[in-house]
């Protein structure tokens, strides 16, 4: 387990996500205030959501959709963001390298900036509608929040990022994770950001047991 987490009455609590996914924005917008509301840290992994489908043997995202959910029309991500009270912009495209921006919280890590950086990416594409959403834009969002340049720009291209993300998204897939964001308290998932109220709930079962 990452020294990242810590736990509530020793539950296991996992949160997989990737800055590229709108739905993950959502969620990295909220999950901090339930770790201050429960005092709790949720360990946070990145993943890719497409390496996570492919690992499943299935990309809902490929070809027509297989049902309305995967509609680009019935997304209703500004509708989650206006509930939530954050801005929220769709990207320029649908198609951009969202594990290089997974990549990018994991080379943060190593700076034990994980969590700022990954917010700062995510806003970048969902808040800030920036473009393009290249290697450039990465080392300049960690330049910003003061990372040196040239050392993260190493590890965001090294073997050892690299071979963390494969084995992200297979621990996400053995967890049983099918999309981001995905949240485990102990054995139970919670998938998407519109089942926080859930996972506020069992924890606050959690909580009172």
């Amino acid at each position: 387990m990452n020294a990242d987490a810590n736990t509530l009455s020793g539950a296991q609590l996992e949160f997989y996500f990737s800055p590229g996914s709108r739905y993950s924005y959502l969620a990295l917008s909220q999950i901090p205030r339930l770790e201050a509301t429960f005092d709790v840290r949720f360990e946070w992994i990145p993943v890719t959501g497409t390496t996570v489908g492919n690992l499943r043997g299935a990309d809902p995202f490929q070809g027509p959709p297989l049902s309305g959910q995967y509609d680009w029309s019935y997304r209703q991500a500004e509708a989650w963001a206006d509930y939530d009270g954050i801005a929220f912009v769709e990207p320029a495209e649908h198609l951009f390298d969202a594990d290089l921006l997974g990549r990018g919280a994991i080379a943060a890590n190593t700076f034990g900036r994980l969590r700022e950086v990954a917010w700062a990416l995510a806003r970048e594409v969902y808040e800030h509608a920036s473009w393009p959403l290249d290697e450039e834009l990465v080392l300049a969002t960690a330049q910003s929040l003061g990372l040196d340049r040239d050392t993260f720009a190493e590890r965001l291209c090294s073997q050892e990022t690299l071979a963390t993300m494969a084995a992200n998204c297979q621990r996400a897939v053995d967890r049983g994770a099918f999309g981001t964001p995905t949240l485990f308290v102990n054995e139970r998932l919670f998938w998407g950001n519109n089942r926080i109220p859930l996972l506020r709930h069992a924890l606050d079962k959690l909580k009172c047991s």
